[in-house]
């Protein structure tokens, strides 16, 4: 009888410290019991198992059918039996009779701590993916552990994640005990354990982080509309809000950049270009290279090409180095951009109408010929 207790007791203080509910727990329990009865009555299929929840006793039922004449003791019972035990049921109805063994007790003590170990492990295994689940597509904070070959193993409380080399930004190195903030791409239920696989290149690493530290962002006035990343070097982030009383960049770089540089420090120095997203494509492709100035935008919208005019001046600036500006500035918009210094455009513009003037003198010597040709005739 204290064993059954203690087997109560230790059900709820595991249901306290693991959120393991206990009533899974005793369910368990009684199916793995009613295994065990096989080996007792030859087959457990009318067979129930009850644990008491408050005193822990356990008890073994049998269905059987109330009979005139019994032929299969362990499925039937008597008429005459039935009406000195169940005097409410009749002929044909069941009746769930006690059969619980003398040394039941020993054989349940025994099932339940095999039963309690495994079903804990499958019960934290589930607790752990279904918490880990609702992060998916969120970011965390993870402590780095050590290197796995060439993945990193992140500590993120109960569970590791893997930050794989594909999904490390060149440029970082960590140390064992450095704080990192991570984007969850995918969490998988295994054996084992959930298999969480972070990400530190992730556009969407970026967006988290603002909505995180921008409170104008995470409340949905500051709509975030497209995001362009290289990884550990430059992210260009298109805002938009319907508010004519926020300015959106400004919400998202912060009094004196406080926001903006905090998440700067987060991806480990990267720049943030911010700019304001316009329907536009003409106005949003001229904020995108920001911050090189720009004298005009002719944008092909069928196409999703534009052709870009700069300053002299500012075309160095306008490409980027080894043309990163322009890269993110299409890849933010959406359309291949073209651009061209105002020197360049003026030299194709002079060669096209040469060749335009050329042309022209080429037709009219030709009508010229055909003239004195007909007169010759």
């Amino acid at each position: 009888m204290n064993e059954n207790k203690e087997l109560i007791l230790a059900l709820n203080q595991i249901e306290k410290e693991k959120d393991i509910s206990k009533d899974v727990l005793l369910e368990a329990m009684e199916n793995s019991l009613v295994a065990a009865c096989k080996n007792h009555f030859g087959k457990a299929d009318n067979i129930h198992v009850n644990i008491n929840k408050e005193t822990g006793a356990v008890n073994v039922y049998a269905d059987r059918e109330i009979v005139e004449e019994v032929e299969d003791e362990a499925t039937q019972i008597s008429l005459t039996e039935a009406k000195l035990k169940y005097p409410t049921y009749g002929l044909g109805e069941i009746v769930q009779v006690e059969v619980t063994p003398k040394n039941f007790g020993r054989i349940a003590a025994q099932k339940a701590k095999q039963v309690v170990v495994q079903k804990i492990r499958e019960e934290e295994r589930k607790v752990l993916y279904n918490q880990y689940y609702g992060k998916e597509k969120d970011i965390v904070t993870g402590i780095v552990q050590r290197y796995q070959g060439n993945n990193i193993s992140i500590n993120l409380g109960k569970v590791d994640a893997v930050l794989t080399e594909n999904e490390q930004v060149k440029t970082e190195r960590f140390k064992p005990t450095d704080r990192i903030k991570l984007y969850v791409i995918e969490v998988k239920d295994t054996t084992k354990g959930p298999r969480i696989t972070v990400s530190r290149t992730h556009p969407e690493l970026v967006k988290r982080l603002f909505e995180s530290e921008v409170a104008e962002v995470k409340d949905g006035t500051v709509e975030i509309k497209s995001i362009a990343r290289e990884a550990g070097s430059r992210t260009k982030m298109a805002v938009y809000t319907s508010n004519p009383d926020v300015d959106p960049v400004g919400a998202c770089v912060g009094l004196n950049g406080a926001r903006v540089n905090a998440i700067v420090n987060e991806l480990r120095g990267e720049k943030i270009d911010i700019i304001n997203w316009s329907e536009d494509p003409a106005v949003l492709i001229e904020n995108a290279l920001s911050p090189a100035k720009v004298v005009s935008v002719e944008v092909d919208p069928e196409e999703k090409s534009a052709r870009v005019i700069v300053p002299d001046y500012q075309l160095s600036l306008a490409i980027g180095k080894e043309g990163q500006n322009a890269r993110l500035a299409a890849r933010l918009t959406g359309y291949k951009i073209d651009i061209k210094s105002e020197s360049q455009a003026c030299s194709v513009s002079e060669t096209k109408q040469e060749n335009l003037e050329e042309s022209k003198e080429a037709n009219e010597m030709e009508q010229t010929t055909e003239t004195q040709e007909d007169m010759t005739e």
